[in-house]
C-alpha cells in the first residue's frame, strides 16, 4: 500500500483524535500497527517519534522491553487547542474587541521571530503591518503562553481595544486574511465528502464496512479537516463574509465522524496499548 501522508502529521492525528482520549500513552508496537493502514513501515515511524521527540511534542518510558510514547505538557496543549477548534460546529461571538500583538526581535535571534510567525499563524492572528499581529478572538492566554515559552517578553507589546479607523472591521479582515481562498478550500472540502458520507453511511447501516475500514476513513477526515487550523484564522461570524462555508463544512465533517466513531473506536482498542503507564 502506498504511504498516506507524511509520517509525523499521521501520529499527530492519532494522538489528537485517539490516543489523547486514553491517558496520551501508547506503545511504539501498537503506534506502528496502526499506521501500516495508512502505508506507513516500522522505520519510518520509529523516525518521525524519534523527530517528536526531540522536538519536545512526546516523551518516551520503557516498561519491561518496550517503549511508550506520551504527550508532554507543550503537546498535549497542542491537541487540546486543536480539538477546540477541530470540534467547534459553528463560528464564536465576538466581543467587539481586537488583539494587537507587537514585536521587535533583534535579528541575532531571528529563529525565535520565524517560529513565533508559525505559532501566531497556527493560533489565527493575521499580519498587519510588519511585526504588527492581530486577531478579534480572546488569545491572551496563547499569547502568555508564547511569550514564556520563547523568552520574549522583553520584545513584545500586547494591547486589545476597538477599531477606531476610517475603515471597516470587515477590511481589516480582509487586509490580513485571504477568506476567498479558505472559502474555495471549504468548498473542494463539501464536494469531496458529501458523496462519501451518504456512501459510508449506508454500507455502515448494511454492514458492509468493517471496524478497520472505519478506523481509516474516520483518521483520513480528521487527518484532511485538520488542515483547516493552518489555514482558517477562525474568526467570529459578525466577520465572516455572507457566503462562508466553513459552518457547512463543519456540519459535513461532525455528521461523518459521527457514523464513523464506534466503529472504528472498536478497532483502534483492539491494537492500542499503553502498558497502564500513568503520566
Amino acid at each position: 500500500m502506498a504511504k498516506l501522508f507524511n509520517t509525523r502529521s499521521m501520529i499527530f492525528t492519532l494522538y489528537g483524535d485517539y490516543v489523547s482520549q486514553y491517558g496520551n500513552v501508547i506503545w511504539i508496537g501498537s503506534l506502528i500497527r496502526l499506521l501500516e493502514e495508512f502505508g506507513h513501515n516500522e522505520q519510518s515511524v520509529r523516525a518521525a517519534i524519534s523527530r517528536m521527540n526531540k522536538q519536545g511534542w512526546v516523551k518516551s518510558q520503557k516498561n519491561g522491553n518496550r517503549s511508550y510514547y506520551f504527550l508532554t505538557e507543550r503537546g498535549k496543549a497542542r491537541m487540546d487547542e486543536a480539538a477546540q477548534r477541530i470540534y467547534q460546529i459553528e463560528a464564536p461571538s465576538w466581543d467587539g474587541q481586537w488583539r494587537l500583538l507587537l514585536y521587535t526581535i533583534p535579528e541575532e535571534k531571528r529563529h525565535l521571530r520565524d517560529e513565533l510567525r508559525q505559532e501566531l499563524v497556527w493560533s489565527g492572528f493575521g499580519l498587519l503591518s510588519n511585526s504588527c499581529w492581530i486577531t478579534p478572538n480572546p488569545l491572551e492566554q496563547q499569547v502568555k503562553d508564547l511569550i514564556k515559552k520563547y523568552d520574549i517578553d522583553a520584545y513584545v507589546n500586547f494591547f486589545h481595544g476597538t477599531y477606531e479607523g476610517t475603515k471597516e472591521n470587515k477590511d481589516l479582515v480582509e487586509q490580513c486574511w485571504d477568506l476567498e481562498a479558505v472559502n474555495e478550500r471549504y468548498s473542494q472540502f463539501i464536494q469531496a465528502y458529501s458523496q462519501k458520507y451518504i456512501i459510508d453511511k449506508s454500507k455502515i447501516e448494511k454492514g458492509e464496512m468493517n471496524d478497520g475500514n472505519c478506523f481509516v476513513q474516520r483518521t483520513l477526515l480528521v487527518h484532511q479537516y485538520r488542515k483547516f487550523l493552518f489555514i482558517d484564522p477562525s474568526l467570529p461570524k459578525e466577520l465572516l463574509p455572507d457566503n462562508w462555508l466553513g459552518d457547512s463544512a463543519a456540519s459535513l465533517f461532525t455528521d461523518y465522524y459521527q457514523i464513523l466513531k464506534e466503529p472504528a473506536t472498536r478497532f483502534f482498542e483492539s491494537v492500542f496499548d499503553s502498558g497502564d503507564i500513568n503520566v
